[in-house]
């Protein structure tokens, strides 16, 4: 037996943090979507009780260091399943760019295995699960437009925002996001309009949209990448609507609604980075079948 599941990337549209918990977690409020930019998991069904997972990125670990090997490995020892899996990633989503790829990875590994294996698991019930993985994953197990709470594990779904086009450059250094968390200052934060990047969302508002964009973690990233904040400036006068890092960083992405627009900015940032993609927003449930 076979099966397939997209796993597409994530980005914030608002970031913010609140306080540090008891727990050493921050509490954040986060509004995310997802784009048409996601890696391909195949999952086969194997009579031996084992978990193998392969990519041929060599920056994608193939053992328990792995987020969809820890969620197989999850559902496996949960559940009490006798048979194995071979988990192949086609990775598309760059590595550690604040895309949440990994997590994204997981998720589409629980929903993957729920079927491959018969488990007849909710999606509430594996976003719980997904919470044990990684903080993101919940939110990508929903593959959808949500407001996250708590440490990203509280969902609340939301409507997909209005269509556009998001340009996504990544420079070439990686960012460590517990590293980003641990010189964060939150003393002097400028919060995010959560509320009303809300109900931009609900009222299809693309201005109120843009308008509202803002990520916390830009304070500490773009000082320390200061490339980061020249692909953020290069968007910008090149014609994004708007422009904002993606999580911890480094990727930062604009917004347009013309594509032809997209594609003045993306040739526009070809010097900058090597990474660079054209995508549009997704945010609302996708399956491959």
């Amino acid at each position: 037996m076979y099966t397939i599941e997209k796993a597409p990337a994530k980005i914030n549209l608002t970031l913010d943090v609140l306080y540090k918990r008891p727990d050493q977690y921050h509490e954040v409020e986060m509004v995310m979507t997802t784009v048409d930019l996601a890696d391909r998991i195949e999952f086969f069904l194997l009579e031996e009780n084992k978990i193998d997972v392969a990519s041929e990125n060599r920056f994608v670990p193939n053992d328990e260091r792995n987020l969809a090997y820890r969620a197989a490995r999850l559902l496996k020892d949960r559940y009490d399943v006798k048979e194995g899996v071979r988990i192949k990633i086609d990775k598309q989503i760059p590595v550690a760019a604040g895309l949440a790829g990994g997590s994204s990875d997981a998720a589409a590994t629980l929903r993957g295995l729920n079927r491959l294996w018969k488990l007849n698991l909710t999606l509430d019930e594996l976003a719980v699960l997904g919470a044990e993985v990684g903080s993101d994953v919940s939110f990508c197990v929903y593959n959808s437009t949500a407001l996250a709470k708590g440490r990203g594990e509280n969902i609340i779904e939301l409507p997909p925002p209005p269509q556009c086009w998001v340009i996504l450059a990544k420079p070439v250094q990686g960012v460590s996001t517990q590293s980003v968390y641990k010189s964060l200052q939150l003393d002097d934060l400028k919060h995010p309009d959560t509320e009303g990047m809300v109900q931009a969302i609900k009222q299809s508002d693309y201005q109120g949209v843009c308008s509202r964009l803002k990520n916390v973690l830009e304070t500490v990233t773009l000082p320390k990448n200061p490339e980061v904040e020249q692909i953020k400036q290069q968007m910008l006068s090149s014609g994004a609507d708007a422009v904002l890092m993606s999580g911890s960083g480094p990727t930062v992405f604009g917004l347009v609604q013309q594509e032809s627009r997209a594609d003045r900015i993306y040739n526009s940032l070809r010097g900058f980075c090597e990474e660079v993609y054209v995508v549009r927003l997704l945010g609302c449930h996708q399956r491959l079948d």
